[in-house]
């Protein structure tokens, strides 16, 4: 799939104007000719276009990230000012960095948008029919997903409203929010196949759909449907890699754990979040790196921290003429880096084939024990597939203590943890106040958390001002 999505794009001037606001956009249902929308073919290539916003730089090349460096396991680093706006609490709806996926999650919900006008009236293969609508439900439902949980809500930009040119709508509920999510990913999760061929690795796929689904229910705090949609990942052909590790080599980074990612490919369509999180004299940007709080969280003898993060003393293949060598302390302003996103081809340089991982079935594990935890039931048998795994000792009437342990370690350096700590602190299972008031060290000091301003972020000003008003701040911005 990396060659056939990152490789048979669109045209900006056929499915997107690339860099426009989407109360700028072309009226996508409006966009057909007939030079397009003929064949099958036609259909997969607008398929593979939904997918090439992803790993945009200003995308989850780095902009999506930034919305997890206000918690406790990482420091900005980098030379973005904006970013320590956002890392400190102190940003306001004139921050960049609010605005700039922003404007690419609605490019691919426009994408989608034009799939799922114009392909039901192809006359083609049904059931990559199928498998192409149900992308495009997947896709548009999670930039939903993460514009729920980062700002609320925001302008449901459907196929109606597309067909009219009717952009510049008011936000949407919270509730309305979650209902069209979980229609789209219901909707993905029936017209999907259960996996993929090699050709289509990466697609999304019936597991992609239904871990988001168990994630989204979780989020609204409907146990029932998280343990429901989340057994039905567990139970299907998703089981957890053999190692850890294996999620996060290029080898072996599609492995049937890997519900979705974004995919990189060297020279084609690669992904910028690599150089971000490695270290600048081995060739990166020196962005996000862990602090000893999340070090001193993992257990002694965890595995997983080996292979999530560089510590001094290590050794590791640059590749080329470098080969071996030593990672150490002055290379961080921390002492570490992520490693789960950075890796070498043997004749030197970062390997940009690296992918970026969203969701494996180690989440959707700790999902469905979260889930049977919070709901009186015994969530050991989720929790402990993950422990052992790991080679960790098994647990025997798992809390929630536990349980937030493990996805803290688990998913470490994966865009979980601030928006976790918000979920927990709304069901008072944590106090975020107090942690982000935590001193953890000259460059991450004490923080203002102030409840309940932060859980949301500020809409960007540009997007209300290109509104004229229609669009309204969330409170206290």
């Amino acid at each position: 799939m990396k060659k056939s999505v990152l490789y048979l794009l669109l045209s900006c001037t056929l499915l997107a104007a690339c860099e426009d606001n989407i109360l700028e956009t072309v009226p996508y249902g409006q966009s057909t000719s007939s030079q397009f929308w003929r064949n099958g073919d036609d259909a997969v290539a607008a398929a593979n276009a939904m997918y090439e916003p992803l790993v945009n730089h200003d995308f989850y090349g780095h902009a999506e990230h930034t919305f997890d460096i206000p918690s406790d396991d990482q420091y900005r680093a980098g030379d973005h000012g904006e970013d320590q706006a956002i890392e400190s609490f102190t940003f306001d709806a004139g921050n960049p960095q609010l605005y700039y996926s922003w404007r690419h999650k609605y490019e691919v919900i426009s994408r989608a948008n034009a799939v799922l006008i114009n392909v039901p009236e192809i006359s083609m293969d049904q059931n990559l029919k199928n498998r192409t609508l149900g992308e495009a439900h997947f896709l548009r439902g999670f930039m939903y997903w993460r514009f729920l949980v980062i700002y609320g809500g925001v302008p449901l930009i459907l196929e109606e409203d597309a067909l009219a040119n009717e952009y510049n709508k008011e936000r949407a509920s919270m509730e309305e929010m979650q209902a069209q999510i979980a229609a789209d990913l219901l909707a993905a999760a029936e017209l999907l196949p259960e996996n993929h061929d090699a050709d289509n690795v990466g697609r999304a796929h019936k597991g992609s759909a239904r871990g988001l689904l168990a994630k989204l229910y979780l989020y609204q705090e409907d146990f029932a449907n998280a343990i429901e949609y989340g057994q039905q990942v567990l139970n299907g052909p998703y089981p957890l890699a053999e190692n850890f590790s294996d999620n996060f080599r290029v080898e072996t980074q599609n492995n049937p754990e890997m519900l979705f990612a974004i995919q990189s490919l060297q020279g084609w369509r690669e992904n910028n979040h690599v150089i971000y999180t490695t270290p600048r004299p081995w060739g990166g940007w020196d962005f996000h790196e862990p602090v000893q709080d999340l070090i001193d969280e993992f257990e002694e003898g965890d595995p997983r921290l080996d292979y999530t993060v560089y510590q001094p003393g290590d050794m590791v293949d640059l590749g080329g003429d470098r080969g071996a060598t030593p990672y150490t302390e002055d290379l961080s302003s921390t002492g570490y880096h992520f490693r789960k996103y950075s890796s070498w081809r043997p004749q030197g340089g970062l390997n940009m084939s690296h992918n970026n991982p969203i969701l494996r079935t180690a989440d959707v594990y700790l999902i469905v024990a979260e889930a049977k935890i919070r709901s009186g039931l015994n969530g050991d048998a989720e929790l402990n597939a993950v422990r052992e795994r790991s080679g960790r000792t098994p647990l025997t009437n798992a809390t929630m203590e536990d349980l937030i342990h493990e996805r803290r370690v688990e998913r470490a350096g994966e865009n979980q943890r601030h928006q976790d700590l918000i979920r927990w602190d709304k069901a008072g299972l944590v106090d975020i106040v107090a942690l982000y008031q935590k001193d953890l060290g000259p460059l991450k000091p004490p923080r203002n958390f102030e409840r309940p301003k932060h859980y949301l972020f500020a809409i960007p000003q540009r997007e209300i001002d290109l509104s004229n008003g229609v669009l309204t701040q969330n409170p206290g911005y």
